[in-house]
Order: structure tokens, then sequence, then C-alpha cells
């Protein structure tokens, strides 16, 4: 007879260690550096381990709840196997979410599969390749992050990546990115740029929940009808700020250092 507590997914110390209080003196201290030095994005992994609270845990129960989200669950598909198989990438119809990606990942020279190996150098933590579905869900939110910026039209550069944070604290209720984004904001002495952070903010939260995507079926989608469907609308603001402001390094790309958010809990 097989034991079926053995067929249950392990519950790592990381999830334990959730049930703890938000640890606010942690989260200063890291955003100083953050805004110290914006390369450093080592922080912003620091930020949302200290603020995270459950929300990591609550937006895996509401990804159950969404039309696909039960079958991504059970199928449990590691989309980064398919992310760093370049011929899949670019596959993809001219004027597709897909192929968007591709032209995306070549011109900046990003891949999946580096963003996975800062990921697991950042983390320091091995349970965070473990099979329990808070931690499969984690990495599903890694390895869409340039499917992301894709989407909202977010650029790699620094106030690109500040708008992308308030996005995600709209999309996730994580209180680490809307930390990291007010600290962001009040840096920035730019008024253009601290409005599309707000701007950022304010198209996540009209925006469809992007987490509960099949991603699989949106990179075929024509991305026009993509962003339609999905309710991004533009981001007047972000466009505007000219390129010498947007490229001030506030935060840098994931990639560069860190994962951008140990799950965008």
């Amino acid at each position: 007879m097989v034991d079926s507590a053995s067929r249950q997914p392990t519950l790592s110390r990381r999830w334990t260690r959730r049930k703890s209080p938000r640890h606010w003196d942690h989260a200063f201290a890291a955003l100083k550096k953050l805004i110290a030095n914006g390369e450093d994005t080592t922080q912003v992994f620091e930020i949302i381990r200290a603020l995270s609270g459950r929300s990591h845990e609550d937006n895996y129960v509401h990804l159950l709840a969404q039309p696909d989200g039960g079958r991504l669950a059970y199928e449990h598909l590691e989309f980064v196997e398919k992310l760093t198989d370049r011929t899949w990438v670019e596959s993809f119809q001219p004027g597709t979410v897909g192929a968007a990606y591709a032209e995306f990942t070549s011109r900046e020279h990003l891949s999946a599969d580096g963003l996975l190996q800062v990921s697991l150098q950042a983390s320091g933590d091995g349970d965070y390749q473990s099979p329990h579905p808070y931690d499969w869900y984690g990495r599903r939110l890694r390895d869409i992050h340039d499917i992301w910026h894709v989407v909202t039209g977010y650029g790699r550069d620094g106030l690109g990546e500040a708008c992308m944070v308030a996005f995600a604290y709209a999309q996730t209720h994580g209180l680490g990115w809307a930390f990291i984004s007010l600290g962001v904001a009040l840096k920035s002495g730019d008024r253009r740029a601290r409005r599309s952070i707000w701007e950022g903010y304010r198209r996540g939260c009209a925006a469809a929940w992007l987490p509960g995507e099949d991603y699989e079926r949106l990179l075929g989608e024509p991305l026009e009808e993509a962003r339609t469907r999905l309710n991004l609308g533009s981001s007047p603001i972000y466009d505007s700020v000219p390129m010498e402001i947007r490229r001030h390094p506030t935060v840098s790309h994931p990639s560069a250092h860190a994962y951008h958010g140990l799950a965008a809990a």
C-alpha cells in the first residue's frame, strides 16, 4: 500500500519560514543599498523575501481559481525548458507575442537560462528547485518576466524596470514590490519618471491577471490582440520620458545580477 503522505510535495523550510512576521529592518537596509547602487539588484531579492508574507501562497491559490489554472498547476510545466529551446522560441509567426519575445531577447542579449542561473546564485536556497507547488509557481513567474516586458512595452532601462516593479505589485499584491517602487519613486528627481511608475501600477490594476495566463498559447497570439485582450492599454507617460532619464540605473534588469522577484511574490 502506498503511503499517501509520500506523494505530497515537500514542504520546504522556506515556506515554513513564511509564517514569520515581515522583517522591515532588513527591507529598509536592502532598499538603502539598492538606491545607492541600482546595479545591486540582489537587494530586490532581499526585499521580496523580507516583506512577501503570505502573498506568494495566496497567488498560487488564486491561480487554481483561474479557468486554466488547475490544468497549468497539474501539468507543472517547467517553462524555462521551453524558453531555452531557441528553435521553439523562433518558430512563432511574425507579429505574435512569441516573435516579439524572440526579437526582444535577441536584441538585449537575454536568455531564460541566464535568468535561471542568476536566480539560483542569488537565492542560495536548494529548496527553490523543489517540486513544492509554491516553488514551481515561483519558477514560473521568474521565467515569464521578459514576456511581461514584451506585452507591457516596458524596456530594460532602469525606469522600465521600476514600472515593472509597480506593475508586479498591482498584479501580485506582494508588499515588497510596493516598497521598492515607492523607494524608487521617492529617489527619482524627475516628475515624469515618478508619474510613469504610478502609471505602471495603474496598468497592473486594470490589466487581466497575467500570472494565470497559458503562456504557450499567449506566445502564439498576435501581439496587439493579446494586449487588447489582457486590457493592458498603453503607457503614454513612460513612452514620453526621454531615454537619458529612462536609462538612469535606478533598478537594473534582473538578468544583470539577480532574480527580479523570488516568485514576484
